[in-house]
Formats: C-alpha cells, sequence, structure tokens
C-alpha cells in the first residue's frame, strides 16, 4: 500500500515540477517580450503581462509540491542535533501535521475563493480569474500528497529523516536510501530495499 501511494506520489510531483518549470518559462518569456514591446516597440501588449503573472503564480504553487517532498523547506537543524536519532521521526510528524493543517486551509478557502471570483475576468483576456485563483488549492493538494509521502517514506526507512543536506549523523542501525537516489528512479524501477 504505501509502495503504491509513493508510486502514486512520484508521479504527480514529477507532473507538478514539469507543469511550474514551463509555468516559469511562459512567465518569464512573457515578461520579456512585454520589455520589448513597451520599451522598443512603443506598443505595449495588453495581455503578455497578465498572462505573465498568472504564470508565475501557477509556478510557485505547482513547485511547492516537489520542495516539500524534498524537504528544501527551511528547518531548525539545532532541534535535529539535540535530540536522539531514533526519536527525529516525531519532529517529522509533527512539521507535517502542522503543514497538513496549512494545506487543508489553503485547499478550503482556496477554492472558496476560486469559486466566489469565477465570474470577474481577467483584463484584456476575457478569461475567468478563477483560473488564476484554483493555483492555491492545486497546489495545496499536490504539497499534501508529497509531505505525506515524504513521512511515510521515512517511517518506513525508505529515506533518511531530518534536512536534505543536513549535518546531522544519520542512525547506524537503519541503512536508508537517501532522498536524492530515490527520487532519481524510473517510473517502471523496482523500489529500493533497505538494510536491516
Amino acid at each position: 500500500m504505501v509502495n503504491y501511494f509513493l508510486r502514486f506520489e512520484r508521479w504527480t510531483t514529477r507532473l507538478s515540477m514539469l507543469a511550474a518549470a514551463a509555468m516559469l518559462i511562459i512567465s518569464v518569456s512573457l515578461g520579456f517580450y512585454q520589455v520589448i514591446t513597451r520599451f522598443f516597440l512603443n506598443s505595449p501588449s495588453t495581455w503578455s503581462e497578465v498572462i505573465s503573472r498568472s504564470a508565475m503564480i501557477w509556478c510557485v504553487f505547482l513547485g511547492a509540491a516537489a520542495g516539500f517532498r524534498g524537504g528544501f523547506m527551511m528547518s531548525v537543524e539545532l532541534i535535529y542535533r539535540l535530540l536522539p536519532t531514533r526519536r527525529l521521526i516525531w519532529i517529522e510528524a509533527f512539521v507535517v501535521l502542522c503543514c497538513v493543517i496549512v494545506f487543508l486551509v489553503l485547499v478550503y478557502y482556496g477554492t472558496a475563493m476560486t469559486w466566489r471570483v469565477r465570474s470577474q475576468m481577467l483584463s484584456g483576456l476575457g478569461v475567468s480569474i478563477g483560473w488564476v485563483y484554483a493555483a492555491m488549492p492545486t497546489g495545496a493538494l499536490l504539497a499534501l500528497v508529497a509531505i505525506m509521502a515524504r513521512l511515510m517514506a521515512q517511517a518506513t526507512g525508505l529515506e533518511t529523516i531530518g534536512p536534505v543536506d543536513s549535518e546531522v549523523p544519520a542512525d547506524e542501525t537503519v541503512s536508508a536510501v537517501p532522498v536524492a537516489s530515490y527520487s532519481k528512479l524510473k517510473p517502471n524501477e523496482p523500489e529500493p530495499s533497505v538494510k536491516s
């Protein structure tokens, strides 16, 4: 069951990263186009700024899933140093609980806000602004899946516990697969085995 969920999460996180990269490319390209039309052609584009801003919003919310999955968010490493290695999973569980609460709030209120503004249109495009607001609940759902998968992988010993670039020594009784090698598995490649 855990392996199926981790495979599903790996697929959703990769998809969200590809979409976030595409949104970043769109945002930067249209920002460059906006500068060219405004300052060199003296005929500013009416639609490129709106799409560029919307793409950047989607980029941030979609990229958050991979950030949470990899543990690249800010952490207080002193806490990881003070606790025994066997108890670090409880710190991770507490962090996940806090994040789950925030993500559920973002999903609930993001969905309500998206529904509330669905009749408003983006200036110069005639497209509902709800498509931009939908980035919030979508990104929060993807991040929720990602952070739950991270906790499951750490609890089952598939990944090391703690920040990715941590200087905290790993528990010598459990030999876990590092996050980097786990995230580079191919879709049909079997899950890594854990030595005990």
